[in-house]
């Protein structure tokens, strides 16, 4: 007796696979969108952490830029405004942020001045998160 498989078995075992995938499919969409928005949630809050301890450590006042495009640290040193750090901002990644763009001053002592509570709305596809300033400048993610 011959060993093997048949094309009607063969076919059978692919429809199967194909729906299995696409069930799954979906899900590791959102996935990727969860992970983008929570990756994106992390960048701002750790951007908020480096502006304040660079103002510290360095005894300036730190200027801290939120865009869509891009995140910017900078630093006044008497009329000179110098260049600290840069990275991408989340629609580099497909997230939306809500909140417009905000330039955040961090004094020397590390607490930001001139800002009330700000609160940055993440989003991609249906997963969505806050991430909320306090007039301190303290970064929490909700």
């Amino acid at each position: 007796m011959p060993r093997g498989l048949t094309l009607v078995e063969m076919l059978l075992a692919l429809v199967i696979a194909g729906l299995v995938c696409l069930i799954a499919l979906p899900s590791a969409g959102d996935l990727r969108n969860r992970f983008l928005v929570d990756q994106a949630a992390y960048e701002i809050t750790a951007a908020h952490s480096r502006a304040r301890l660079t103002a510290v450590v360095e005894g300036r006042v730190a200027l801290l830029t939120i865009r869509s495009d891009s995140l910017r640290l900078d630093v006044i040193d008497g009329v000179d405004t110098l260049f600290r750090w840069s990275a991408a901002g989340p629609a580099n990644a497909g997230v939306t942020l809500g909140g417009g763009t905000r330039t955040i001053p961090f004094a020397p002592i590390g607490v930001a001045f001139g800002l009330a509570n700000a609160t940055y709305s993440l989003s991609r596809g249906s997963r969505s998160k806050q991430v909320v300033v306090s007039r301190y400048g303290r970064a929490r993610i909700q």
